[in-house]
């Protein structure tokens, strides 16, 4: 007699291939484990498998347990099991299942109870989530994450000494991502421990399975992607999701760096030189000019002291590469008194010995000092929360905004700084 929540199981997961493809394709690449309740309370991944606990399957409805299989899937395909790096775990877990379930409640699944789902957070990924997260947060995630160490200072996987650990059932079964040497495919029947128990919590992955594992759900997430287009069944938010994690992700440092070296005007000119010159010849020389920077610090107090100066030396030693000269302001409100203050390409870039700020923010008043002196710089860069009050017309120079935390901005090139 088969299994009641296998077919459970086998049904919503039915039931999402023929509903919502993406979704259904990535499901079908977790085989369904049956574990053991003492450390599986609701359902888990580690990257390889589904597990699950019987009696909380049982209890949930058709439509929601289509929600869990999909949460566990999407966990896999964006590549959480990598993404930690030196966040602490709870919190970083919690960011997880803040990310996921909006996405899925906008494709229309039905949660079951307990899920976590903020409408703040709605768009963003676990990396911008992640520092809104109290550090005493009482918010738990639906599910376990059993592919993470359950330590509190980063990405797990490596020994006391720095090797990176081997799981034991690994070594006797190859190695392999998958336990078996080969790419696992979950069309197979759920697996059950022969004793009844349900199969105990596996080992945490190494940092050599994270990176395979890694690179095969990017690419099966590609692949359930391209088939949902074509079925025209992948939803905005969805695509969005998709187009976001398939993109090169670069830190805010490299494209800082690529936006200034874009700005330079180095360049060769073939323009034909002085008729008094010897030599009918005409050699490409290379013109270059000095670029026009304007960088804005915001000082309401939600930025630290620590972080403004890290901008600051980052800024100060590309400043120098790319011979930009510096317009430096720092605004809550108002302006400081006795801002801008202008440093040259060969000039250190420092702030003034003391720095006044609090309470309120607009954004405006460095836009209006440009104005009222016939500036327009060559690019801005605005280090802020973007919570403030903004001009209402965009300038017809390039603005970017390096945002620390999850707010939008209306115009401008957005660089998340989390």
């Amino acid at each position: 007699m088969s299994d009641p929540l296998e077919n459970k199981l086998c049904a919503a997961r039915t039931r999402l291939i023929l509903d919502k493809p993406f979704l259904g394709a990535l499901v079908l690449r977790l085989p369904l484990v049956a574990a053991d309740p003492k450390w599986c309370q609701t359902t888990a991944t580690d990257a390889r498998k589904f597990y699950y606990n019987a009696g909380y399957i049982g209890a949930l409805s058709l439509e929601q347990t289509q929600f869990v299989l999909a949460h566990e899937a999407l966990h896999c395909a964006l590549s959480h099991f990598a993404r930690r790096q030196h966040r602490v775990k709870r919190r970083w877990d919690v960011a997880c299942d803040y990310a996921i379930n909006p996405l899925l409640l906008k494709d229309g699944l039905a949660p079951p109870p307990g899920v976590l789902v903020q409408e703040s957070f709605e768009g963003m990924t676990a990396e911008e989530i992640y520092p809104c997260i109290d550090e005493n947060t009482a918010d738990e995630p639906m599910d376990r994450h059993v592919y993470d160490q359950q330590d509190e200072s980063g990405g797990g996987g490596r020994d006391g000494a720095g090797r990176e650990q081997q799981p034991q059932h690994d070594r006797e079964k190859g190695g392999q991502p998958d336990g078996s040497g080969r790419d696992t495919q979950a069309g197979a029947r759920a697996e059950v421990d022969p004793s009844g128990g349900g199969a105990p919590q596996p080992p945490p992955l190494t940092a050599g399975e994270q990176d395979a594992l890694a690179v095969q759900w990017q690419q099966r997430l590609a692949g359930a992607a391209q088939q949902a287009m074509q079925a025209g069944k992948l939803g905005g938010a969805m695509a969005r999701m998709v187009d976001h994690m398939l993109q090169p992700q670069l830190p805010w440092r490299m494209l800082l760096a690529r936006y200034l070296s874009a700005t330079a005007r180095d360049d060769y000119s073939y323009m034909r030189p002085s008729a008094r010159r010897e030599g009918a010849a005409i050699l490409p020389s290379l013109r270059s000019a000095q670029i026009d920077v304007a960088v804005a610090l915001d000082t309401s107090g939600s930025i630290s002291d620590t972080e403004i100066q890290q901008f600051l030396a980052e800024v100060d030693g590309l400043k120098g590469r790319v011979r930009a000269r510096l317009t430096l302001f720092a605004c809550d409100t108002e302006l400081q008194a006795d801002a801008p203050w202008s440093f040259e390409p060969w000039e250190e870039l420092r702030l003034p010995a003391e720095i006044h700020g609090g309470g309120g923010t607009r954004f405006s008043p460095v836009f209006d000092w440009l104005a009222r002196h016939g500036r327009d710089p060559d690019l801005l860069v605005y280090f802020t929360d973007a919570q403030g009050e903004f001009p209402r017309v965009e300038p017809a120079y390039p603005v970017i905004w390096l945002v620390k935390g999850k707010a939008k901005v209306p115009w401008g090139q957005r660089i998340q700084l989390n």
